[in-house]
């Protein structure tokens, strides 16, 4: 596995917990799916990814998207 399929597994499922938790415990926990989304959009644009960093700081190879 490579950095690159870690932090979309990561964010999928970030964004899969505050949709379920959104919808079974309170609304304010889509919040967090927000979140995710306009973290992954801001690491489009910048390349700056703090789960990146995190996954490569643990050992997993780069991939073509986090390689830096």
């Amino acid at each position: 596995m490579n950095i690159d399929k870690a932090v979309f597994i990561f964010a999928g499922l970030v964004i899969l917990a505050g949709l379920s938790l959104g919808l079974l415990v309170h609304p304010y926990w889509f919040a967090l799916t927000a979140f995710a989304g306009l973290n992954m959009i801001q690491a489009a644009f910048t390349g700056f990814c703090p789960a990146a960093m995190i996954f490569k700081a643990l050992g997993l190879k780069p991939g073509p998207a986090f390689g830096g």
